[in-house]
């Protein structure tokens, strides 16, 4: 794994809206900061509303701050809504010597799951969140309610050509110096996933995404992760393993059918593997949807009970 330098960090930080790495408009992001040390690293998420709770987990390079609007159409309708940052990404941690596998996220979740001991969960996942959140879902499967799965996957890709054309280029010297260096992820793949970045990503809205990289060691995670599609390939498989502990859970799977990502292709793998799920698509949503669809997935969640 290539070595990156990250800032030194501690747990000793107050643990306060006076501390926080960044600022976001309140109108934009309105939720009160919490923080837990999990793991011994300190994990930003919000915990907002009353009710069943709802597990969001955010992707690449993304942190809880893409599930907002949801998370605000939830909170006053009978849902209580959990979405963290993981280490290197948002508000939480950035520590020394973390290697931003999904493995060691994935336990940061499993830790944050079991220190606030949420049960009955809806574990909502997307783009990386999808084999890390399952992973931990995989594990505690009586913890888990039901499964709302947004365009990701969950198993291992080896021999893909998409991926691997992918991972080569990003995973080079030209990827590594297009993400740290002109923030590659941020600038151009987090727009180009959005149908609709014209209209939602203003200056505000990108200032906040790119708020958690404003330097070059910060970025580290944000070029890890892509490699990590086949160098994580024991993670990804005990993930699938673990989706047969899932199979007789309710499952709702939120599809945006312009994602250049995750096609047709993923999606009947998803059916497969749960053939009762129910599916609603967005034709007008690419990879991230909660970008592009926010007020639909609100009312398909919110009608899913």
């Amino acid at each position: 794994m290539t070595a990156y330098p990250v800032p030194a960090t501690s747990d000793r930080q107050p643990e306060g809206a006076d501390h926080l790495p960044f600022e976001v408009p309140e109108r934009l992001y309105p939720f009160r900061h919490r923080f837990r040390s999990i793991r011994g690293i300190r994990v930003h998420y919000v915990d907002e509303g009353e009710g069943p709770p709802i597990l969001f987990l955010h992707g690449n390079p993304t942190w809880s701050f893409v599930y907002r609007d949801i998370i605000r159409g939830l909170r006053g309708r009978g849902f209580r809504c959990v979405a963290l940052d993981y280490p290197g990404f948002g508000m939480s941690e950035k520590p020394p010597h973390y290697g931003y596998t999904p493995l060691e996220q994935a336990r940061v979740v499993e830790g944050l799951v079991q220190n606030l001991d949420l049960k009955n969960i809806t574990l909502f996942v997307h783009d990386w969140g999808g084999p890390i959140g399952l992973w931990v879902a995989g594990r505690h499967p009586e913890r888990i309610r039901r499964l709302a799965i947004g365009n990701t996957w969950a198993w291992p890709v080896p021999g893909h050509p998409r991926a691997r054309r992918w991972i080569a280029f990003i995973s080079g010297p030209v990827g590594r110096f297009l993400v740290t260096r002109l923030n590659f992820m941020i600038n151009v793949l987090l727009r180009s996933g959005s149908v609709r970045h014209r209209e939602r990503f203003s200056p505000e809205v990108m200032a906040a995404y790119r708020s958690p990289f404003s330097r070059p060691q910060d970025r580290a995670p944000m070029h890890i992760f892509p490699a990590q599609i086949f160098a994580a390939e024991a993670f990804l498989t005990e993930t699938e393993a673990g989706l047969a502990s899932l199979a007789e859970k309710p499952v709702l799977i939120l599809w945006g059918e312009r994602d250049v990502a995750f096609k047709e292709e993923e999606l009947a793998r998803w059916m497969k593997i749960f053939p009762a799920a129910s599916l609603q698509r967005f034709p007008r949503a690419g990879h991230f949807l909660q970008e592009d669809v926010p007020d639909e997935i609100v009312e398909r969640i919110a009608a899913w009970g």
